[in-house]
């Protein structure tokens, strides 16, 4: 959070970008940010996201949700807003018409009860408003913060999140496999446990791979995974809307020079078959 930008600061930005380049969706922003710039400005929360939605911003990260529940919250991120605070701006957001993902940090040494929670509470407001496009668990990396790896979830209760949230959180269509910290591998597995998504090939990025993680990936390798995992690769646009579907090698690209920075998901079609070797290259 920047000291002194408020809602205005945002306002200049998101217009000039839309009015470069109106078709570009622009996916930014968090709770804890708009509650931020609200402060700043003086204004009500809900006048700060009808502004910055007005000028430009089309949705928000699930970025700050870390875990919900009252206990590890505190001990994790004391400064920061509670997570009913958290859910009521999201869910402020979608009655204003601005949708959002939905996140989950595990591993700081929180309860699988209180896992539970962080999930009923978002499956609560989801009933309500219908506004979260996805869930994406991901898992607590050690390097450069307090923690200094006291903790951490394994990559089996990864695995058994996914699951359980699949199940569980039945009103959430798209649950996202995060292989940016768990590794590309059980971003693969991640698809046989109830993931349909995994997420974006991004062009930079600076949060977790300051805390240790250090997985990259290109477009060619993940609709590769895909494949190999028994799934049809699609591209897709922040809303979920398909761009390319992979379902033809024979019509995969060649290079990494249009669209590598498109999102992949992995869509219902084919069957995983014994004889598949997960991460097999070509």
């Amino acid at each position: 959070h920047h000291p002194d930008y408020g809602v205005e600061y945002y306002e200049k930005h998101f217009a000039a970008i839309k009015k470069e380049f109106p078709q570009l969706v622009i996916h930014s922003l968090g709770a804890s940010e708009v509650e931020h710039m609200a402060r700043i400005s003086k204004v009500s929360v809900e006048e700060a996201i009808s502004r910055i939605h007005a000028a430009g911003l089309d949705s928000f990260a699930g970025a700050g949700a870390e875990l919900l529940p009252e206990r590890p919250r505190k001990a994790i991120a004391p400064l920061k807003e509670s997570g009913e605070r958290w859910l009521e701006i999201m869910e402020t957001a979608h009655r204003l018409g601005v949708e959002s993902t939905s996140t989950m940090l595990m591993g700081t040494g929180e309860t699988n009860a209180e896992r539970i929670e962080h999930l009923r509470m978002i499956r609560d407001v989801q009933d309500r408003t219908g506004g979260f496009r996805a869930f994406i668990p991901y898992t607590y990396q050690p390097e450069n913060n307090h923690l200094k790896g006291r903790t951490q979830a394994t990559l089996f209760e990864y695995l058994r999140m996914i699951a359980i949230a699949r199940l569980f959180m039945d009103n959430v269509q798209h649950i996202q496999g995060s292989w940016l910290t768990t590794g590309k591998e059980v971003g693969q597995l991640s698809l046989h446990y109830g993931a349909d998504d995994l997420g974006s090939i991004m062009l930079e990025e600076n949060v977790v791979s300051s805390a240790g993680a250090k997985h990259r990936s290109n477009r060619l390798e993940i609709i590769d995974l895909i494949r190999k995992a028994g799934r049809v690769p699609a591209q897709r646009t922040t809303t979920y809307e398909h761009i390319v579907v992979h379902d033809d090698p024979a019509n995969d690209p060649v290079d990494e020079r249009v669209m590598s920075h498109i999102s992949s998901t992995a869509i219902a079609g084919g069957t995983a078959h014994p004889e598949l070797k997960l991460l097999a290259s070509n």
